[in-house]
């Protein structure tokens, strides 16, 4: 019997390296329906081991990486498990900001909904988006810091008391004009939209018309505050797009732009959408059923100094998280995601008085983001206006 000719082992590596380069290019530009979209999709992958090893390190719900799939393998690489705290320091160089994408917390359960309020008139209805409604909340107070009803999931390097999240925020309204400042970091963000009302992607879940994306949300907010009395500034430009690396950067100048233009505006509000789905990919929408008709959850991300850079002052932004959250929850118990304080500080270090706010998830509507979008405006409203001195 003739033996099968032997393979030199240089042709073997080369095999497998185009290998691995095939399956890396179809991960990276799956779900591109055209040529540009998958060489865009390539180029947002950047550097392979990075964007390997970032994958490897939980960022599972980042729209501009790779997909689930492609996580399952790295997780059984040991080379890849073994290089965690090169890569934080990459990550670190890289971008200076972690580019934020919640993960549900292990410790929300989801619970049925709460029944609609006992009003007597029906909640409109919103046409069904078709995604699957889960309520999260969170089951006991084990292992979260509390303040009134507001819960607090300490995912930061830095301890933290239930007594520092206590007592007055320091910031206040003042008598100048204006007030607060509405920016998004990642405005391209959107919802998903039921049929016959869909939107031209930019990308997955996104989109550059602000008629869909949180710009539009923050129009909502920024229209309820000034109704009730708080000036407000609307940044509406896209940070995120065309390149989404360095958005937080790019939404920092923006930021201390308009701190030098208006120093009397004390309250910055970050607007964003989570992006939420289970072990096997499925996407969720969050639901808090209203008087009002079903609204997306939202949740509140405090940033610290645990990346290690400057934010001596991110407990006041915490205490005043806490505040808002506590004002909505004792007019709609299931409306609040428990609080997440990270490490990132997301431009939080420019004012006592700033909040990352995710609105919804990508699986919402956008009629559910709107309603909380309001909701949430009016809770805000209701918790600083108090600040101001008569």
């Amino acid at each position: 019997m003739r033996r099968p000719p032997h393979t030199p082992i240089s042709r073997r590596l080369g095999a497998v390296a185009l290998s691995i380069t095939i399956l890396w290019v179809v991960f990276a530009a799956a779900g591109s329906d055209t040529v540009g979209g998958a060489m865009e999709a390539l180029s947002r992958q950047g550097q392979l081991p990075i964007a390997l090893l970032r994958q490897e390190l939980g960022d599972i719900q980042r729209e501009d990486l790779l997909t689930m799939a492609t996580e399952l393998v790295i997780s059984q690489s040991p080379l890849l498990l073994g290089s965690r705290e090169a890569i934080l320091s990459l990550r670190s160089e890289d971008q200076g900001e972690d580019e934020t994408r919640q993960e549900t917390p292990i410790r929300e359960e989801p619970v049925s909904p709460e029944p609609a309020s006992p009003d007597n008139a029906a909640p409109p209805a919103f046409a069904d988006n078709g995604v699957p409604a889960k309520t999260l909340l969170p089951t006991s107070s084990e292992g979260y810091l509390l303040r009134g009803l507001a819960y607090i999931n300490n995912y930061s390097n830095n301890s933290l008391t239930a007594e520092e999240v206590q007592g007055d925020f320091a910031a206040v309204l003042g008598e100048g004009e204006p007030q607060v400042l509405i920016v998004h970091t990642h405005g391209s963000e959107a919802y998903t939209m039921p049929p016959g009302q869909e939107y031209v992607p930019s990308g997955e879940s996104r989109t550059t018309d602000t008629a869909y994306n949180v710009v539009r949300i923050g129009d909502e907010i920024a229209d309820v505050l000034s109704r009730r009395g708080i000036s407000t500034i609307h940044d509406r430009s896209l940070y995120d797009y065309p390149q989404y690396n360095g958005a937080y950067d790019r939404s920092l100048d923006a930021i201390e732009g308009y701190l030098a233009k208006y120093p009397s505006i004390c309250f910055v509000l970050d607007v964003h959408r989570d992006a939420i789905s289970d072990g096997e990919g499925t996407v969720y929408k969050v639901i808090s059923e209203t008087a009002q008709g079903p609204s997306a959850q939202l949740s509140l991300i405090v940033g610290t100094n645990g990346s290690g850079l400057k934010h001596d002052q991110w407990r006041e932004n915490l205490r005043l998280a806490a505040a808002v959250q506590d004002t909505i929850l004792q007019d709609f118990p299931t409306l609040m995601r428990p609080i997440t304080v990270r490490n990132s500080r997301y431009n939080q270090h420019c004012t006592t008085g700033s909040l990352l706010v995710e609105v919804g998830a990508a699986g919402n509507s956008l009629d559910e983001a709107l309603l909380a979008a309001k909701l949430f405006a009016e809770g805000f409203a209701d918790t600083i206006l108090p600040t101001k001195s008569s």
